[in-house]
């Protein structure tokens, strides 16, 4: 059955109205008449052609934005009433609730994987936030029973949703794709957002006297995770993605934390945090550590960090300069790798061509951990 987000879906609609449009402009000469079968003819093909026409609208806008992400999730048959969770005090990683993935070969977790909602405490920050847990088959699988694997955290841009990482950006699906052509090991995904301090924009900043986020990404939400999942300790088995506002994010903490995340990747991120009123005062007026956070300065003038850093543009991106920059400036032992695109805007669209590529080049600079 075709998936309601699908592109063979929304191509059928498509040319499904296109026809019906075609047949109605066809016909339409033969309901001139007054009779009330001409009068029929001509509602029938009008109404034919609204709902041709809205129906293959309603499935792009949904394909593009994941209103709903399921036939299912359409009709409300997404099972009973929500599950009610014990906390214990404390507790740093608190699972919501469960979700299957599918592939060709059906929804069983040991062959197409497990999504986890998961509720996250920050012991040294006192942050917390929800996430998305990505446990690809092989984590079910008795032959890795005793296996730690390595983690990939995705980050999504601001405002944004970790919920359309899963939906529209399909980083499951194209985790799963990757793991079975063997472009990448078998690696535990999470999905969050880079806002975890109420909406405010805090561009995974450390804020003088305000929240500690990146201090939550880069201590915290390791320490936490290992408390519940097969999780490697080596940094170099774990990495960072995102886009927009979360590919700043990620080559932040890979260059400035790089015994936290060894590779990180970057869809048309930036390279130096902007002040406004989503953000605030990010930096309390000091110079210094506005500096301390160009990524572009960092590559410059401080000594260079041993992590993998992939870059993806396009020549249409804002980025594009700034990007040739980065490659102009990193040195050994960083290892910087870029995707430039003949053409793409910072959308959703240029995101997904870029993930399979950079889900492949991740699966060259991860270690692959063996027993826990």
């Amino acid at each position: 059955m075709f998936r309601l987000t699908g592109l063979p879906l929304q191509i059928i609609a498509v040319v499904a109205a296109i026809a019906v449009f075609a047949a109605t402009m066809w016909l339409w000469p033969r309901f001139g008449g007054r009779t009330w079968k001409d009068w029929l003819g001509r509602i029938g093909a009008f109404l034919a052609t609204q709902l041709a026409v809205l129906v293959a609208m309603g499935l792009i806008a949904n394909g593009y934005f994941g209103f709903y992400s399921s036939w299912s999730d359409l009709l409300g048959s997404d099972g009973g009433p929500g599950t009610v969770v014990d906390h214990r005090p404390n507790a740093a990683v608190a699972v919501m609730g469960e979700q299957r993935v599918y592939s060709a070969q059906g929804s069983v977790r040991d062959r197409s994987g497990l999504i986890q909602k998961i509720d996250v405490h920050g012991a040294a920050t006192g942050l917390r936030s929800e996430a998305y847990v990505y446990l690809p088959p092989q984590y079910f699988q008795p032959q890795y029973a005793k296996h730690a694997f390595p983690m990939a955290l995705v980050l999504a841009g601001y405002p944004g949703s970790a919920e359309k990482l899963i939906t529209l950006m399909q980083y499951p699906a194209s985790t799963l794709q990757a793991i079975e052509q063997k472009k990448l090991p078998p690696t535990v995904l999470v999905l969050m957002r880079p806002t975890i301090a109420g909406n405010r924009d805090t561009e995974c900043m450390d804020v003088p006297g305000g929240p500690q986020v990146e201090t939550f990404f880069t201590a915290d939400l390791p320490k936490a995770l290992a408390t519940t999942y097969r999780l490697s300790a080596d940094p170099g088995a774990r990495a960072v993605i995102g886009n927009s506002t979360g590919g700043y994010c990620a080559l932040k903490f890979a260059l400035r934390k790089p015994d936290a995340y060894r590779s990180a990747i970057s869809l048309s991120g930036y390279y130096t945090a902007p002040i406004d009123q989503t953000t605030g005062d990010l930096f309390a007026g000091d110079d210094r550590l506005k500096q301390e956070n160009d990524l572009l300065w960092r590559l410059r003038n401080k000594p260079a960090a041993p992590v993998a850093l992939l870059l993806a543009t396009s020549y249409d991106e804002n980025n594009y300069q700034e990007t040739q920059a980065m490659v102009g400036a990193f040195k050994a032992p960083t290892m910087l790798s870029t995707i430039t695109l003949d053409t793409g805007g910072h959308n959703f669209h240029t995101w997904t061509r870029e993930i399979p590529p950079a889900l492949e080049w991740l699966g060259k600079h991860l270690t692959v951990p063996q027993e826990a």
